[in-house]
């Protein structure tokens, strides 16, 4: 499984803000822009909070077990793979969805004065906010469930290959 790329997800984040903020131009043009929605920011940052909960979970875990603590759960490979892959799906359609609110947000900027209009660039804020959450999380999640390599050496149990 290929690790997420920072460079990836923000070229994905400008291309998609690219084509909103000129596509928000062009709906302008012809008619009035449909409104960022409220609940964009909360489902992203609820996105966010299980991935990072997930993450946290998982670490405990696996420290849990690599400490041989008694009674310990193990963590399955494949219930780490599904996170894992769950966390990188969900960075990437933040990169999208952050990058659409985005680019309606800096076209938003220039209407700033009319209340909706100022609503409306918040709303489009908090959801790049909360997409750049779900982007850190996945980072994280990726980080907890990253299995050692081959040269690395578990230092709490000397010289040698990691443990799981």
């Amino acid at each position: 499984m290929k690790q997420l790329r920072l460079g990836v997800l923000a070229g994905l984040f400008a291309g998609a803000e690219l084509l909103s903020w000129a596509g928000a131009r062009l709906w302008e043009s012809f008619g009035t822009l449909p409104s960022v929605p409220l609940a964009a920011p909360i489902v992203l940052a609820a996105i966010a909070a299980v991935l990072t909960a997930t993450a946290l979970s998982l670490r405990t875990r696996l420290k849990a077990q690599r400490e041989r603590r008694p009674g310990a759960k193990g963590v399955e490979p494949l219930m780490a793979a599904r996170a894992v892959v769950f966390g990188q799906a969900s960075a990437l359609v933040a990169a999208l969805v952050s990058g659409m609110y985005g680019g309606t947000g800096v076209f938003l900027l220039g209407s700033l004065d009319i209340p909706s209009r100022r609503d409306q660039a918040f709303y489009a804020g908090f959801s790049v906010l909360a997409g750049i959450a779900v982007i850190a999380a996945a980072f994280f999640l990726e980080r907890v469930c990253r299995l050692p390599e081959d040269g690395e050496s578990n230092h709490e149990n000397g010289p040698g290959p990691a443990h799981a």
